[in-house]
């Protein structure tokens, strides 16, 4: 009988669907043999579409290449021909659907605009190339057009060789257009000059962007893509994007970028609607076509090209960019043919049977083995809610390679017991198992809130534990006892969620200094505000308000776990649980961490079982450095005293009602 799988001899439970299993791992291994064919390739080798499809100059000529297999002629269209249809701007068919063009070298400039006008039996229409690395939209017209980049001098990284620091990963979110305080669009050179140094003070080691690839929609996030292989003009050039990754390698920061391969935007001027003509080139046919709930199309995995397409766009990124990974958008949506909407995931069952797309779960698993052969060192995140089992696993152990996958139950946890519990109700221990509850061997990024827990029409935590006061009250000596609760809870959420980390945080930006109010992107509903769609750097920056007190809090946080080696990897074990005092306590190594959630009451030598030994508080979120009210005198060394217990001693603390402390044990 052949061995199975090692993910299903980890879980036993996983021994009933071993054929579901083992059917998927096989089908990516059979692809990934019929995409390389009989050559000795690798897959890098096959996702290297972008070198020879789009536009691109070879010694004294340009060379053109598109594929559109529907397509009866394609013509180039631009500034340098006036946007008119000629013989000279002409592309003819090679073979498989594909067409090329070759231009002289004075036809095209550096910065020229041009299209494609493809036609098709019964039509015609404009078209960006599908391949195009730079995309611009006009002022005043706001109509998009492929642009030429072939500068002079192309920019050279410096950093030639990075290595992500993963011990843990500390992410920072981020939205290059918002990172601005201006109401407008930031742009890569604000960003690089403005905000990655506070990035880099606060201590975090990877920088994850969103809304990289192009999208014509500034309000979609950068979740309804139309050009995947351009970076947003709207945020600067390709060469600026170049050194804002640069200057944060050389920082030591690695940079992620969030990639679009769940979905992508319907327009067909723009994007890959009806590249050449068809519904289904890229995209399924027939109810398949169009996602039901994001008003986009949903690719088909089941086409080579398209595979092709996906993979060479992963690649591309990490050779033309220097990006140090992915946090792959939607893959619930992916890997489901329902998409996961409506349904709950309760048992294996739910995952194992005709609503999974094999298809999808084939091109994710190629796309971890890709970007690991392309880049051992990189770093690959799964946005995925069902927690199908062997998303985060390897592929020789049977699952699908990604890295990590976010722990996406743990805000939904936070946004739900702030609104619906009571504070004299919460229970420490249910938090910490919120907390510790995953996966064994599937590392996660943890999290208390990212950019979904800010968009219009919900709250971040800081304004949902203190709605309108923040408005009036966050100066220090003016808090109510709103603004008291909420500083004291959100640091100890906080504190909590990274604390307990397997793999990484992640954090979004503004949020470490509790960023007021939502973020709403310009759009007709707000008469095409900037307002809310920036970031306030003027409070954190001003010490004489407690966001300043938060955001030293979260750098002195931040420290404190990256400081210890292999933080994310070491044991958490519970020492202590009341649930009545409303307190929990748990060590990794040789750090001891104590919470009280209570609200009412402070704790004086409160005795908690743990090893022998003296213990130095290192981190105590009462301190008033942080916005507290310092009760503590965290300067005393605490002592253990004999208990009953062989192993075990009384360690005897002052513990404040809503605070935590970190003791490490000398």
């Amino acid at each position: 009988m052949e061995k199975s799988l090692k993910i299903i001899q980890d879980d036993p439970l996983l021994a009933p669907f071993a054929m579901a299993i083992t059917g998927r791992h096989e089908y990516a291994i059979r692809k990934e043999k019929e995409l390389l064919g009989a050559q000795n390739r690798s897959l890098s080798d096959f996702a290297s579409g972008y070198l020879y499809f789009g536009l691109h100059k070879v010694k004294r000529s340009w060379y053109l290449r598109e594929w559109a297999p529907n397509a009866t002629a394609i013509y180039v269209i631009g500034t340098f021909n006036n946007w008119q249809k000629s013989e000279d701007f002409r592309l003819y068919p090679i073979d498989n659907g594909i067409w090329e063009g070759r231009f002289p070298e004075k036809a095209l400039q550096h910065g020229d605009l041009f299209k494609l006008l493809v036609e098709w039996h019964g039509g015609c229409g404009e078209r960006i190339p599908a391949w195009a690395r730079r995309v611009v939209q006009d002022e005043n017209t706001k109509i998009f057009s492929a642009q030429v980049w072939a500068p002079e001098q192309p920019y050279k990284f410096k950093v030639k060789h990075f290595k992500p620091q993963t011990q843990p990963l500390m992410i920072y979110e981020c939205h290059i257009g918002m990172a601005t305080n201006q109401e407008k669009v930031g742009t890569y050179t604000e960003f690089r000059e403005n905000v990655l140094p506070r990035i880099i003070a606060d201590g975090y080691n990877c920088i994850q962007i969103m809304a990289v690839q192009e999208h014509p929609y500034y309000g979609s996030f950068g979740y309804h893509v139309s050009s995947f292989f351009a970076a947003s003009s709207r945020f600067g050039t390709p060469d600026e994007l170049k050194a804002l990754i640069d200057e944060a390698h050389k920082h030591g920061i690695a940079v992620i970028m969030d990639i679009v391969h769940s979905h992508a935007v319907k327009n067909e001027v723009e994007g890959l609607g009806r590249f050449d003509g068809t519904p289904y080139q890229y995209f399924h046919g027939g109810d398949r076509r169009e996602h039901p709930a994001w008003d986009s199309l949903c690719f088909n995995y089941n086409k080579n090209e398209v595979l092709h397409f996906l993979l060479s766009n992963c690649k591309f990124w990490l050779e033309e960019y220097h990006f140090d990974g992915f946090r792959f958008d939607g893959v619930t949506s992916m890997i489901y043919r329902n998409h996961g909407l409506g349904q709950d995931f309760g048992n294996y069952g739910d995952y194992y049977n005709m609503n999974q797309d094999g298809d999808a779960l084939c091109y994710l698993t190629l796309a971890n083995k890709l970007i690991h052969e392309v880049n051992p060192n990189a770093i690959t995140i799964a946005e995925e809610m069902s927690g199908l089992p062997e998303l985060a696993v390897p592929f020789n152990d049977g699952g699908m390679g990604f890295d990590y996958r976010m722990a996406m139950g743990i805000p939904d946890f936070w946004i739900k017991y702030i609104k619906e519990v009571k504070d004299e109700d919460w229970k420490a221990g249910h938090i910490f198992w919120e907390m510790t509850n995953r996966r064994a061997g599937e590392k996660t990024i943890s999290y208390a809130e990212s950019h979904d827990q800010a968009l219009v029409g919900d709250k971040t935590i800081i304004f949902r534990l203190i709605d309108a006061d923040m408005y009036w009250h966050m100066q220090k000596g003016d808090e109510t006892f709103m603004v008291n609760r909420g500083i004291a809870l959100h640091k100890m959420i906080r504190l909590i969620t990274a604390s307990t980390i397997n793999g990484g945080y992640l954090n979004f930006m503004g949020n470490e200094f509790g960023h007021p109010e939502w973020i709403d992107f310009p759009r007709e509903g707000n008469g095409w505000s900037y307002k809310y769609a920036r970031r306030q750097w003027e409070l954190v920056d001003n010490e004489k308000l407690l966001y300043h007190d938060l955001n030293e809090f979260d750098k002195a946080m931040v420290a404190l776990i990256e400081n210890e080696k292999k933080f994310n990897e070491s044991s958490i074990e519970k020492v202590w649980d009341n649930e009545g005092d409303q307190l929990v306590a748990y060590k990794r190594k040789d750090l001891l961490f104590v919470f009280n959630f209570n609200g009412q009451k402070s704790f004086t030598d409160y005795g908690i079982l743990v090893k022998k030994g003296a213990y130095k508080v290192v981190l105590n979120t009462d301190s008033k450095a942080f916005g507290g009210f310092g009760f503590s005198d965290d300067s005393v060394m605490h002592y253990t005293q004999p208990s009953h217990l062989k192993n075990k001693e009384w360690l005897k603390l002052y513990i404040p009602s809503r605070s935590a402390l970190v003791l490490r044990l000398q």
